[in-house]
């Protein structure tokens, strides 16, 4: 099968790169023609892992092309996927002008039947604008169709090529026809294509980002409660997580979700909800407590040094907003250097991927070293904000020589208590005594 995907950034480029690995032929568009210069010698532009073999292999085969050219993109494509950014307008809402401005291109250029694939993430009543916008200059039969993704940031390419459910919302049965074709060599072992009307496909990848944030944020005010009341919120999590209606995913306590989807999808769903006049309590609450647990840390370094933090060094360990991944947006550690910064400490940071994200942020605001052991040097403390692998089991003899206190804040929770107060840390973490 020929598809296009309009757009290469995160959802854009495991999307074109997945189908192409099962033999289709796929057209990657994008307006930065340095980016499509990269990605067509072979130069991968986002961390994901998995991504770059599959990515060389289908570059290599001739399946996987780049251009910055929309209308010889699409030519021959059946089905066009449209994977723009989506970012919060104002008061949060999705600002569609990206995927409306490449729809109304479409209806200048489309001359045969296609499928628009909705792919990005999109409030309720995209599907009709895109309807819409191509139909002011295309008369021609075309089915616009809602495909939301849910792919999880570290593991892209297994939630891509192994599918829990994929979602398509169209009411046309040619449509249905070839999203199911397209989709057969994901759902082999059963995993169900699950078709419905466009607006219910919309609202789904919107209810799952946020029913998961949920959880996320009522596992943080838990761990808040166990801490005033000296509960183990690791034991709770076990206690709950064991009972089949709640699941064992996504209740781990922390500082804070952050990234591309949660945040974004949480605000966007409140704002459709306030222009329909509804008044979603939940969401709105889930997004207040995820603000106030970012700085979930600051309180216990200040008490340790006694309310004052000017001209203290502080060692920072991650800076992505999770491990296995180079994403920064809304991420926790970005909080932190600014809430210690202003306080007069200075910070020395290492994440074995999203530092060169972080420098083009933030520039030199804090200082970036070349290891997690390197960072340490000249520190008064630790603080550790995303839970990379190799973070869980670091040389502590070595952390101690190094940190002028013995002193960890784990934001994660990678460490088992007893464990490292046997060794003598002062160690404060999320919602255990």
């Amino acid at each position: 099968m020929k598809i296009a995907v309009v757009g290469t950034g995160y959802v854009g480029l495991v999307t074109g790169t997945c189908f192409s690995e099962t033999g289709n032929k796929v057209t990657c568009i994008d307006i930065d023609q340095n980016k499509v210069n990269k990605l067509s010698n072979g130069e991968i532009t986002i961390y994901e892992p998995g991504l770059e073999k599959i990515f060389l292999r289908n570059l290599k085969e001739g399946r996987l092309v780049f251009t910055t050219n929309l209308a010889e993109g699409v030519k021959d494509a059946e089905i066009i996927f449209l994977a723009l950014p989506t970012p919060p307008g104002d008061g949060g809402a999705a600002d569609l002008k990206y995927i409306l401005g490449v729809a109304k291109d479409l209806g200048h250029i489309l001359t045969d039947y296609k499928v628009i694939v909705d792919k990005s993430t999109v409030p309720v009543g995209t599907a009709e604008k895109v309807q819409a916008a191509i139909a002011e200059n295309f008369k021609g039969a075309f089915d616009v169709v809602s495909n939301p993704e849910f792919l999880r940031e570290g593991v892209a390419v297994d939630d891509f090529m192994k599918p829990d459910r994929v979602v398509v919302g169209t009411r046309s049965d040619r449509a249905k026809k070839l999203m199911s074709d397209l989709y057969a060599p994901f759902v082999r072992q059963g995993n169900p294509v699950i078709f419905m009307d466009e607006k219910s496909a919309e609202l789904t990848k919107y209810a799952a980002n946020s029913f998961l944030a949920a959880k996320i944020s009522f596992m943080n005010e838990i761990a808040q409660l166990c801490e005033r009341v000296g509960a183990d919120v690791d034991m709770v999590r076990r206690g709950i997580g064991s009972d089949e209606r709640i699941g064992k995913r996504f209740l781990f306590p922390g500082i804070g979700y952050g990234g591309s989807c949660f945040p974004k999808d949480v605000q966007a769903l409140i704002m459709s909800s306030d222009e329909v006049n509804y008044d979603f309590k939940i969401l709105k609450a889930v997004e207040a407590v995820n603000e106030k647990q970012k700085l979930h840390l600051m309180p216990k370094i200040e008490q340790y040094f006694k309310g004052s933090l000017k001209g203290k060094h502080f060692a920072l360990w991650g800076l992505a907003f999770k491990p296995n991944t180079d994403d920064i947006r809304e991420a926790p550690a970005l909080y932190l250097i600014d809430a210690l910064t202003a306080a007069g400490a200075t910070v020395s940071a290492f994440d074995p991927e999203a530092m060169p994200n972080v420098k083009a942020t933030i520039g030199d605001k804090v200082t970036y070293a070349n290891s997690q052991y390197e960072c340490l040097e000249g520190a008064d403390a630790l603080v550790i904000a995303t839970e990379w692998s190799e973070f869980r089991t670091p040389d502590f003899e070595r952390i101690s020589a190094t940190l002028k206190n013995k002193a960890i804040f784990d934001g994660r929770n990678l460490f088992e208590v007893k464990f490292i107060t046997d060794m003598g840390y002062h160690y404060e973490s999320v919602g255990r005594p």
